[in-house]
């Protein structure tokens, strides 16, 4: 696999080389680091070239610092006099990366309604899979990764996930959403009424209903687990019910995830500006890194 990661010196650029560095396998993959010193030369405006490309030398350095030893010395440097994701985003094309990684300095409601983020604009303009990192890999215990699967999204996150290196210690769960007008309990006010026979027949439909599309769901959660790495298939596949952003990210809380994937399937703009999509709503408001796959650019 070829891995691009893009750094700009900030603690979180360098906590994004820590995660590639966790998940690349120094046997086969290949690493490129990005770094534009354009804002640099903006902070360093009067010092000579020298100091600059002293400047850029030492964030290389430190980047590669970071990698395992075989990976750090064919580790290639890449800069561009461009703006960040713009530069990115051509180095992925033109390195023909595989996947890339970059750091993010906010979550949530900040980095949603800065139009110019660089994690978001490169996931918006990316045309393959964009690791965005919130935080380092932990070194006390193995990561924790929860994979978000969709019938539309499972083989190019199993292509994906597949193609990158899982240490043994890593803990991989599957989650899958039900999140049709009729998955769900029996709501209470039909429940109430279930002594009339043609509500009765109702509520027998709706429980039908619910009950089929969890098994459903179950049935195509276990096909997909079967896809994935060993470290994904120790537990049972994660079935739940409601809003799959708010799902998934609160599975990811209560089991201290440290990186959510998921694929980005097509919607069309009218549906996004409605509802939004659950690729868009985990990427701003987890905590957590993730990892996002444009279904639509690989199937």
């Amino acid at each position: 696999m070829r891995i691009l990661i893009g750094v700009d010196g900030s603690v979180s650029s360098f906590d994004a080389v820590r995660m590639a560095a966790c998940l690349a396998d120094p046997a086969r993959d290949s690493v490129a680091i990005y770094f534009s010193p354009l804002e640099l030369q903006k902070r360093l405006t009067g010092r000579s070239q020298a100091v600059v490309d002293g400047a850029v030398a030492a964030v290389f350095d430190e980047a590669r610092g970071l990698l395992p030893g075989d990976l750090a010395g064919r580790a290639e440097s890449i800069t561009a006099a461009k703006p960040a994701a713009v530069g990115l985003l051509d180095a992925a094309t033109e390195w023909r990366a595989d996947i890339l990684v970059l750091g993010a300095r906010g979550h949530g409601s900040i980095e949603r309604f800065l139009l110019g983020s660089v994690s978001r604009a490169v996931v918006h303009g990316a045309a393959l899979p964009v690791l965005v990192v919130r935080g380092a890999a932990p070194t006390d215990r193995g990561l924790r990764v929860l994979v978000c699967e969709r019938p539309a999204s499972a083989a190019a996150l199993a292509a994906v996930i597949g193609g990158l290196h899982w240490p043994a210690t890593t803990s991989g769960a599957v989650i899958g959403v039900a999140e049709s007008l009729l998955a769900g309990p029996l709501p209470p006010w039909l429940e109430k009424r279930v002594r009339d026979p043609d509500t009765a027949a109702v509520a027998q439909a709706w429980q039908h209903e619910h009950d089929e599309e969890l098994a459903t769901l179950s049935a195509e959660l276990v096909a997909a687990q079967a896809g994935l790495p060993p470290v994904f298939r120790g537990t049972a596949p994660i079935v739940v019910e409601g809003n799959p952003s708010e799902k998934i990210l609160q599975q990811a809380k209560q089991d201290g995830v440290d990186l959510i994937a998921l694929g980005r399937t097509p919607t069309d703009p009218l549906s996004r500006w409605l509802l939004g999509s659950t690729s868009e709503a985990v990427l701003t408001q987890a905590p957590q890194s993730v990892l996002i796959v444009p279904v639509e650019k690989r199937s």
